[in-house]
């Protein structure tokens, strides 16, 4: 009988052994899977922030622990705009807003009616707003469709009713999901005179990127610049503590996973010391006892990684439907999270079964087979 059928074998014939194992592994792995898409998936609708406006880059104030938390001033934004190279900064205010269980989180922009087209908004129906307007807003045109409104319609929004006077695109989902009012009317309603959220920055065509974001972060280390999603944790810290927690609970997972497999196969050993003398006995390496002990771990930790997954899509679309995570959360399976899968459970099995399989292969044969 080959190695491999003998693995089986003995995993068949003991079978809620094996399943207990495969369980814990699932469980083990379901956690770190359940964390990690999470993590990137909150990561990725948090960045997705950064993809209005077009612009090669954005300032943010550095270390707050959201990004909708940033605060820069009117000086701020003059300085970001005479720093040498940059072609135009567009200083935009972002808030949110529930509106109801199905729209947690509606997000609000403000910004200048002559700074629409530098951020990368087309007016598909109706008019801009007007500057100084208190009582008139744009809707994305996803936003328009989900509500059913058109120009005309009253929106409400900020404690109060405003006008919808045109529709907007701006080819982000996340943008076109939600509404703009000029920046003045979006500061009183959210008593910020004078404050926007983040700059986004156009540089001059051949201009380094990189020089101009140092340009600026060195004159101004209270700002920071990011490009993409791996840079958003710059300036949100909440992402930082939620991927170091996804990279945290691997680690635990593997140990606390390992001693569970280890003590739950050292428990078998002395069930199987006369199998391991006869196999010792008829020329059996001990090469080959501690591959056939680690053999069945790996199996099993293939078992359980498969089922974490399975769980792990359960968990998440238990979690996306939370009312506290509607429309925020949406689960991100990348490939990191498929791998982090894989050899958290690999590890757990490996790691568990690793020193049954060596005391399995160092046993005398004749004291095996003499054992009752």
């Amino acid at each position: 009988m080959s190695l491999v059928a003998l693995i089986l074998r003995n995993l068949w014939s003991k079978k809620s052994r094996s399943i207990g194992i495969a369980a814990a592994i699932g469980l083990a792995v379901m956690t770190v899977v359940t964390l990690t898409v999470v993590s990137s998936g909150l990561e990725q609708s948090a960045a997705a922030v950064l993809t209005l406006g077009h612009a090669d880059f954005t300032v943010a104030q550095n270390g707050v622990s959201e990004i909708l938390y940033s605060n820069l001033d009117e000086g701020q934004l003059r300085d970001v705009r005479s720093t040498p190279g940059v072609r135009n900064a567009v200083g935009v205010l972002l808030e949110t807003q529930r509106l109801n269980a199905a729209t947690p989180l509606f997000i609000e922009i403000g910004l200048p009616p002559d700074q629409l087209r530098q951020f990368g908004v087309t007016v598909v129906a109706g008019r801009p707003f007007r500057a100084n307007a208190s009582h008139e807003m744009m809707l994305g045109w996803r936003a328009a469709q989900n509500f059913g409104l058109h120009v005309g319609s009253l929106f409400d929004a900020n404690g109060t009713w405003n006008r919808v006077v045109g529709i907007y695109s701006t080819g982000i989902a996340y943008g076109d999901a939600g509404g703009m009012w000029p920046l003045p009317a979006l500061q009183a309603y959210n008593r910020v005179p004078g404050e926007v959220t983040l700059i986004f920055v156009n540089v001059t065509p051949g201009t380094s990127v990189a020089k101009v974001e140092k340009a600026i972060t060195a004159n101004h280390p209270e700002m920071t610049t990011i490009q993409t999603a791996s840079q958003f944790g710059r300036a949100d810290r909440n992402l930082v503590f939620l991927q170091a927690a996804a990279t945290g609970s691997t680690i635990l997972a593997v140990l606390i996973g390992a001693v569970i497999v280890g003590n739950t196969m050292l428990l078998t050993l002395f069930e199987r010391t006369r199998e391991f003398g006869l196999l010792r006995a008829i020329g059996w390496t001990r090469s080959r006892v501690v591959w056939l002990v680690v053999g069945e771990g790996i199996v099993l930790a293939l078992v359980g990684s498969v089922l974490g997954v399975a769980l792990s899509f359960a968990a998440t679309a238990v979690l996306e439907q939370l009312p506290q995570l509607r429309g925020i959360l949406h689960a991100n399976y990348t490939n990191e999270a498929f791998w982090r899968a894989l050899y958290t459970g690999l590890g757990m099995a490996i790691l568990g079964a690793l020193y049954p399989a060596l005391r399995a292969a160092n046993l005398t044969p004749l004291k095996a087979l003499s054992h009752e």
